[in-house]
């Protein structure tokens, strides 16, 4: 049976990375697509590389009817999808790309979001979106909320050696940078060419809302409060995102612990010692490579992890855990190689 499925927000990046991803998929079929701003337009007027896909027009999310629908990809704004999905009949699987329902803590959301959760009662149900350590729990799960890309290509990297205690969990120190596809498409001087191209900065210095998610996954892996040093970066490509990661552990150990951590995982490569991964070799696909170094100060290890921000990072991820809430195979649609160049 194929699974009939819904994406709410469907204009942004994420919304057509997700129809490009599904336009082979097999296991599900889109029979709705939503995006306020561009309602009553077709696909192809928003997103011209799609004129060849048989889609449904775009709606206004209000006119949006969920009978008859499996599961829906929320790709809404931050803040939006709450009421939303709280909306929706409880027989709708829900994958939801925002960092709505992310946090388990209702204190810490209010905290980092600046208010109070308007549904909380579901945030307490959702399951954490990060295949490679939740799948089970992803398979039963009627929300999951997908993890995000900067969390992503942090968290695959860092998570199994805490598990195993190879690295002090009070010397973690992320440097990441992104593509400007991360900032979403909505119009912003900041993300103008002008104002990008042949430029690198750093934002969020200090406090950056993707801290509360690492802070939260480190915790409970560690078995032990972490608070983690992570400043994120505007690179002037597209997409992907780079992260360099500062630990204090012996480089071998990190990097066997890796190694056989996910080695039968289809979409996590850890390279051999001492080479490093590129945002090029991983565009448009659902991989994340990891490359693992020793710093030359003994006791030191850099490890950095490369994933396309739209597709590991966000889409691609959204899927994979869609696969999994809907009995399909994990990898369906998700096995095309990278793009090169």
């Amino acid at each position: 049976m194929v699974a009939q499925v819904a994406i709410l927000g469907a204009s942004g990046y994420t919304g057509a990375e997700l129809v490009r991803l599904l336009a082979t998929h097999g296991g599900m079929r889109v029979v709705a697509l939503t995006a306020n701003a561009k309602a009553g337009q077709g696909m192809a007027e928003v997103f011209p590389h799609l004129r060849h896909l048989d889609l449904p027009r775009l709606t206004d999310i209000g006119a949006f009817d969920p009978e008859g629908v499996d599961l829906v990809f929320c790709a809404l704004p931050h803040a939006t999808t709450q009421q939303v999905v709280a909306g929706l009949p409880e027989a709708v699987k829900v994958v939801d790309l925002s960092a709505d329902f992310r946090l388990e803590d209702p204190a810490a959301y209010r905290d980092w979001y600046g208010h109070d959760h308007a549904a909380p009662a579901l945030q307490a149900t959702a399951v954490y979106g990060l295949p490679e350590f939740y799948r089970d729990r992803i398979r039963g799960a009627r929300l999951v909320a997908n993890t995000g890309c900067y969390v992503a290509a942090s968290l695959l990297p860092v998570l199994p050696l805490l598990q195993a205690g190879a690295i002090d969990p009070d010397e973690i120190v992320i440097d990441a940078a992104s593509g400007v596809s991360g900032a979403g498409r909505a119009a912003k001087e900041g993300m103008l060419h002008a104002e990008v191209s042949e430029g690198f900065r750093a934002y969020g210095v200090g406090r950056h809302r993707h801290m509360a998610e690492l802070d939260q996954e480190f915790s409970k892996a560690a078995g032990r409060p972490v608070t983690c040093s992570f400043t994120p970066h505007l690179a002037p490509h597209n997409r992907g995102i780079l992260a360099t990661i500062h630990l204090r552990g012996d480089a071998r150990q990190v990097h066997e612990v890796l190694a056989r951590r996910y080695a039968a995982e289809p979409f996590i490569v850890v390279l051999p010692m001492g080479e490093t991964p590129a945002t090029q070799h991983v565009r448009g696909s659902n991989f994340c490579h990891i490359g693992v170094v020793a710093d030359r100060r003994a006791g030191r290890v850099i490890v950095v992890s490369a994933l396309d921000n739209l597709v590991k990072g966000a889409s691609g991820q959204a899927i994979q855990n869609a696969n999994l809430m809907l009995g399909l195979p994990e990898t369906q649609g998700l096995e095309a190689p990278p793009l090169f160049p």
